[in-house]
Order: structure tokens, then C-alpha cells, then sequence
């Protein structure tokens, strides 16, 4: 259903991340071929073959997520120091920050290059709203790197470096295929809400999955000063030496005096992984019925089983 447009978006990504400047192709081809589920791309078509658009401008604008996805990847990979990602060494470990830095910069505005061709305000001032959105969060997490937030708080944060992008793709499908506000509304809280239960998930995964499936180190986010909600759900119920050992690790930057099976046994106690699972679940079930008044066709189906695989997936 989707292969050929993925494929075709694909091409476009390739296309478009060429450069005069053979710094910024290099970095673009590798981040190209880094892996990654395409699942952003993959939502835009779909949202987009609700109302049975035919254009070029779904193909087009499946590039412009993933490339704006990738440039907030290599920035995150800055910011955070990271030395791998999806099993493969990350782009600043290559090239240098700077180098990387503008790289980042360039795709950015690439993108924008590339939505322009559509000719149609409304996306692009989704798009700049998007960004927007994304670089705030990015350094509103910086603020809070190493502190005991709050799980609204932490809500906000994922809302905005990933629900966000899950809910402009959604929104943008929508636009192209011409859909009424109440029906563009509707697929933009699907997207927000399986961002939502699919960035829950992901954060049980950086806790519990080994590092040869995650394809980088365990626990990173811990590593790098980031609570997230099994961590905040057990905060808010431990006691306070426990507190005082997860509090460590966010102060080493690591497990220096405290290993990652006494913090998995403080979440399991607690049963908070299976809280943040729970909460996934909640949030996927509100992405199901943001679509329930969509007629019943395989591309409901598709986003049916978008929402099932999210929360159940194991990488």
C-alpha cells in the first residue's frame, strides 16, 4: 500500500540532501542510510490517502518530515554527546560538532526549500510552528537536565520533541487531501496521541532493552540527566534513600555508586514501567478514537495497526 511512496520518498531524501558542499552530502547520505522506521513519512501518506490524494506533494512533504526529523537527530546527538546511533557511531563522532552543527542547519532550511515548492501557506506555517515547537523543547530539556520534573512537565517536553511531529504529519496529509477542519483536527490528535504512547514506549525501552537492540547504551537518558515517566512514577511513591540513589545518577551522569539493576528494582517495585506502559496504552486508545468516525477502509486499518504496534513494540 505504502511501499512505492516510501520508496519514492526515499529517492526525494536522497535527492534532496545534496550539496556543493561535499561535507553537507556526506553527513546527509550517511544519516540517510542510518535506518530509522520512516514511521513519520509513513503517517503523512496515509493521512494524505484518507481523501484519496494522488499528488506529488505527499511524496515531497514525506522528505521534508524526515529530513527535518534527521536534522533534530544530529542535534540531539550534539547536545547530548552521544557516541552511537541505531547501532552505528553518531554523526558527531565522524565529522565534529561544528561540522555537524551546520549540517543540522542546512537540512533545516533544505526542508523548507523543499515544502516551498507546494506553494500553500498553511503548510508552511505548520511546519515553522513545528520547529518552533521542537528547538524550545530541546532547550527546555536542557533546563531541566539532572532535575526531578514533574510528569506534566515531562508530558510537555515529549509533546513537543515528538508528538508534535507525529501530529504535523498527520495534519499536513490532511491538508494535501483537502479534508474539512473537524476532519484535519481529528487525524492531528491521532497523530499527537500515538506520539505521545510511542515516546512513553520508548523511554521503557532506554530503561529495560539491552544495547545490542536499542543500538546504544542502556539507560541513556538517565545517563544523560533526563527523568522520564517510570522514573518520575517511582519518585513520587519511593522512599527517600531510593530517591537519593536515582538522584545519584543523574548527578554522575552515570552508575558510579549506583547500578542499573538497584534502579530497575526500585522501578519494579514500584511497578512504575508497568504505569508508563499503561499510559502508552491510554494513548494510543485516544488515537483509535480520534479516527472512529472515518469510514472503514484499509487505510483506517493501517492507522488502526499503527497504534497497536507502538505500544507493543520491543525497539
Amino acid at each position: 500500500m505504502l511501499a512505492e511512496d516510501l520508496a519514492a520518498i526515499e529517492r526525494e531524501f536522497g535527492r534532496d540532501t545534496v550539496s556543493d558542499v561535499e561535507a553537507i552530502t556526506e553527513i546527509g547520505e550517511y544519516l540517510r542510510n542510518g535506518g530509522g522506521k520512516r514511521l513519520r513519512p509513513a503517517l503523512l501518506l496515509l493521512s494524505s490517502k484518507m481523501f484519496n490524494y494522488e499528488g506529488r506533494g505527499a511524496v515531497r512533504l514525506g522528505a521534508v518530515v524526515e529530513i527535518i526529523h534527521t536534522a533534530t537527530l544530529v542535534h540531539d546527538d550534539i547536545i547530548d554527546e552521544a557516541q552511537t546511533r541505531r547501532g552505528r557511531p553518531a554523526a558527531n563522532t565522524q565529522w565534529g560538532n561544528s561540522k555537524c552543527v551546520l549540517a543540522g542547519d542546512w537540512l533545516y532550511m533544505q526542508a523548507f526549500k523543499v515544502a516551498l515548492q507546494e506553494r500553500n501557506f498553511r503548510i508552511l506555517d505548520t511546519l515553522i510552528e513545528l520547529t518552533q515547537q521542537m528547538v524550545e523543547g530541546e532547550l527546555l530539556q536542557m533546563e531541566k537536565l539532572g532535575k526531578l520534573i514533574s510528569l506534566d512537565e515531562h508530558f510537555d517536553l515529549i509533546y513537543r520533541k515528538t508528538a508534535c511531529l507525529f501530529s504535523v504529519c498527520m495534519r499536513m496529509g490532511a491538508i494535501l487531501g483537502g479534508a474539512t477542519p473537524e476532519q484535519e483536527e481529528a487525524l492531528a490528535q491521532y497523530g499527537r496521541n500515538l506520539g505521545m504512547a510511542f515516546q512513553i514506549v520508548d523511554d521503557v525501552l532506554d530503561l529495560t532493552a539491552s544495547e545490542s537492540v536499542l543500538g546504544k547504551p542502556v539507560a541513556s537518558d538517565l545517563r544523560e540527566g533526563k527523568v522520564t515517566m517510570a522514573v518520575i512514577h517511582a519518585l513520587e511513591r519511593c522512599t527517600p534513600g531510593e530517591r537519593q540513589s536515582i538522584k545519584a545518577v543523574l548527578d554522575d551522569r552515570g552508575f558510579d555508586h549506583v547500578t542499573h539493576e538497584e534502579i530497575l528494582n526500585i522501578l519494579s517495585r514500584y511497578h512504575s514501567l508497568e504505569a508508563a506502559h499503561a499510559r502508552a496504552a491510554q494513548y494510543a486508545e485516544q488515537a483509535r478514537k480520534s479516527i472512529c468516525t472515518f469510514p472503514d477502509t484499509e487505510i483506517k486499518r493501517a492507522l488502526l495497526w499503527a497504534q497497536e504496534f507502538v505500544v507493543a513494540r520491543e525497539k
